[in-house]
């Protein structure tokens, strides 16, 4: 709801229950009774009777009671459904847009928000999940992948490649009963209820979520990294400490098409080692000594993976030599990546 209309919305009903204590007590008797005189509603309430005439027409001006102009004059009260029909409307209308002010993510100039509410949280996850363009690695409990699972599945048919760690393991049904390879490339189970919630797209636009706000607990938080580098972090994170203590529930490597497009060296690397054939790699970054912005393409030589993946880097042939990249914040390496593609007999296009 757009912000003119929201401020409309709420003036309308803040002039419908701008009730005072008299104008409350006079509708409650009128009500009551049908039909009364002024002096009969000074004698059911306290209202002092100079005072019972303002009030009255302060109730029918919002259209609650009819005035019939006799004498004496005699107040009518109107059928509530019909009277409060038209602030049910704009009630149901300001609630809808208040909760859309409530919800919806606060994308600003912010690298790093912290939110609490569980609302705002899925909201994040699902901004995350339809931003990724390319590369999606989530963490998740099975009941927040049914919740998300047709965005899922579209992504997957955009060709954005996803991983999905699911825990507690207990509760992750098996390849039986759920159909993971739609969705997904790489579904893993961690055991355990401490997982946090996180997603990160394209190794930029992130969320970590502790499993206690999400159940409203307003004291445990959401942390968003709103497209900055420092979404490295929450990559990282999920790359040594929650990937590498999950267990493999399916994967589809063998059917990976290339080229294709990472957002961390980790997840390049970790392809490129595992699957047969010769790679090649067009690598946009900067050169670690001098901060030079340089593009690096070649042949890929060298695919070097710890067990952790704490390190990761590949050695590229170039026309000038070798050159050696990692990930972002790389001391040892040559290159600082940023964004890595890898394709199948030739080097890929930047752009593709």
């Amino acid at each position: 709801m757009a912000g003119d209309e929201l401020l409309d919305s709420l003036e309308r009903v803040s002039e419908r229950f701008n009730f005072g204590e008299y104008e409350a007590k006079a509708y409650l008797t009128i009500l009551e009774h049908g039909q009364m005189t002024a002096s009969e509603i000074s004698d059911y309430t306290d209202i002092p009777q100079p005072r019972v005439y303002d009030t009255v027409r302060s109730l029918s001006d919002v259209g609650l009671v009819e005035l019939q102009e006799s004498r004496p004059m005699k107040v009518l009260a109107l059928d509530p459904e019909e009277a409060f029909d038209d602030l049910q409307s704009s009630l149901d209308t300001l609630v809808e847009g208040l909760e859309e002010q409530y919800t919806k993510p606060a994308r600003g100039t912010e690298a790093v928000s912290l939110v609490k509410s569980r609302p705002t949280i899925l909201r994040y996850l699902s901004e995350v999940i339809d931003s990724a363009e390319y590369e999606l690695r989530l963490s998740l409990t099975p009941e927040l992948l049914d919740r998300f699972e047709g965005q899922l599945r579209s992504q997957h048919d955009d060709g954005v490649a996803i991983e999905v760690l699911l825990s507690p393991a207990a509760a992750v049904p098996g390849t039986d009963e759920y159909d993971y390879e739609t969705l997904a490339n790489t579904v893993k189970k961690r055991r355990g209820v401490t997982t946090p919630v996180v997603a990160v797209a394209d190794g930029r636009y992130s969320i970590y979520a502790t499993r206690e706000s999400l159940k409203g607990d307003t004291d445990r938080y959401g942390v968003i990294f709103d497209r900055s580098e420092l979404g490295f972090l929450v990559s990282v994170f999920m790359n040594t400490v929650l990937w590498t203590t999950a267990e493999t529930v399916t994967e589809d490597g063998e059917r990976l098409d290339f080229p294709r497009r990472y957002g961390t060296i980790r997840r390049a690397v970790a392809d490129v080692a595992t699957l047969d054939g010769d790679f090649y790699a067009t690598i946009e970054g900067r050169d670690v000594l001098t901060g030079e912005q340089v593009v690096v393409e070649g042949a890929v030589v060298e695919a070097n993976l710890t067990p952790s993946l704490e390190e990761a880097s590949l050695v590229v042939e170039t026309d000038d030599g070798r050159v050696t990249v990692g990930g972002q914040v790389a001391a040892l390496e040559d290159i600082e990546s940023f964004e890595v593609r890898i394709g199948r007999g030739s080097a890929p296009d930047p752009a593709s």
